[in-house]
């Protein structure tokens, strides 16, 4: 044992040595261009910088991915810079409010992935859409000047993951989006009209997020189509009319928020039988009947809210009193019960009043008493002693 334990030794220094040796340094006009863009940059680097990935190329490695965050006012963009990082295949951006500068054509077909959060400023539709080949486009609260969504989003083709939040968009939801898709996120934007049908027809589709956008018209009946889709969130629209049968087709969904729009009608027992679903949130709508779940039910939910629905109500026999719901119990005939006007202030108030003023009332009666009881005392005593006096005084005459 002993003595294999140098040839141990040895086959261990060759392994590191070749490992040494198979690390290769960054490509010097990388390096160069990423030092004029004033990122902190080691001139001895061999591997990638911080919050980048590398190829393994040879002679030299090449950046495919690089994230700059939170910018100084040091930091900036040039084209001849881009030109030299065009190996990138994802770029990403955070609180970095520099300018927005033309990329090189090798770029924009490199990019695969592009984030801007809080960052570049004077941001363009037409800019977006020379990412043609992107997967994943993200944007979030950076203001597009863009006429509508459809100019960013037309020429994408491989897109699957889409998020467009914030960013003061306005006009309809595009149609003939990649077919791929599997993320759309355009909330908190200025959209209106429908749900075109072409969506509805994303098979793929997990999320789906139109909430805060003044979308309006009914859930359509082909929202059923989506079988793949997780998350569903439509509030704060405009939408109306009751949630289709259709939705029950749903089955992996998990979240459901139809909050703070217009629907009505009933809400249907089939939200009971979808096992997944986590979260849901109905409140401020115009729901009317009896709330169709039981305890078990909302006890599974992680997120439950129906509270401002003014003709829905809940049976007590199924959940007892339970003023959390933010809802009215039901009468007899299944209608909302209106609220027992709770005491207010004033009226607790002059009741405790009249308690204490009994009390007060009480307490001068018992002490007239006491008043009557020791006056008569003092009256016989007094009766008593002029009678002894006179007594005394007459003998004394005699």
């Amino acid at each position: 044992m002993a003595a294999s334990s140098p040839f141990l030794i040895l086959l261990i220094l060759l392994f590191l040595l070749s490992s040494v040796s198979s690390i290769t340094p960054l490509d010097p006009n990388q390096l160069e261009a990423l030092r004029s863009i004033n990122l902190p940059i080691s001139n001895n680097s061999l591997l990638c910088i911080p919050s980048s990935n590398c190829d393994n190329n040879q002679p030299f490695r090449h950046l495919i991915s690089l994230t700059i965050s939170n910018c100084s006012d040091e930091v900036t963009l040039s084209f001849t810079a881009l030109q030299s990082l065009s190996s990138l295949t994802s770029l990403t951006f955070i609180d970095c409010h520099i300018s927005t500068i033309r990329f090189p054509l090798q770029l924009t077909q490199h990019l695969n992935s592009f984030t801007s959060i809080r960052s570049l400023r004077k941001l363009t539709g037409v800019w977006l859409s020379k990412l043609t080949n992107l997967v994943n486009l993200t944007v979030i609260g950076v203001p597009v000047n863009a006429s509508s969504s459809k100019i960013i989003l037309q020429g994408m083709k491989f897109l699957q993951f889409i998020t467009l939040s914030q960013c003061d968009l306005r006009g309809s939801i595009p149609r003939n989006l990649s077919p791929d898709l599997m993320f759309i996120d355009l909330s908190g934007n200025r959209l209106m009209g429908k749900i075109p049908y072409s969506l509805t027809q994303l098979t793929t589709l997990r999320h789906l997020n139109l909430a805060s956008n003044s979308l309006n018209d009914t859930i359509p009946i082909t929202i059923g189509d989506l079988v793949s889709l997780q998350n569903l969130s439509l509030a704060s629209n405009r939408f109306s009319g009751h949630i289709p049968d259709s939705l029950s087709a749903l089955s992996e969904l998990t979240r459901l928020d139809l909050g703070s729009n217009g629907f009505t009608g009933k809400i249907p027992n089939f939200l009971n039988d979808m096992k997944k679903l986590k979260y849901l949130n109905l409140e401020r709508n115009d729901f009317q009947g009896i709330l169709p779940f039981n305890a078990t039910f909302i006890k599974r939910m992680e997120f439950f809210r129906v509270s401002e629905n003014y003709n829905l109500c809940y049976n007590v026999s199924v959940l007892g009193l339970n003023k959390k719901l933010g809802i009215a119990p039901c009468d007899e005939n299944g209608m909302p019960v209106s609220p027992s006007p709770s005491p207010s202030p004033l009226y607790e108030l002059a009741g405790d009043d009249d308690d204490d003023g009994s009390l007060e009332q009480k307490k001068s009666v018992n002490n007239g008493q006491r008043k009557v009881v020791v006056g008569v005392a003092i009256a016989l005593s007094a009766i008593v002693f002029l009678v002894v006096f006179l007594v005394c005084l007459s003998k004394c005459c005699k």
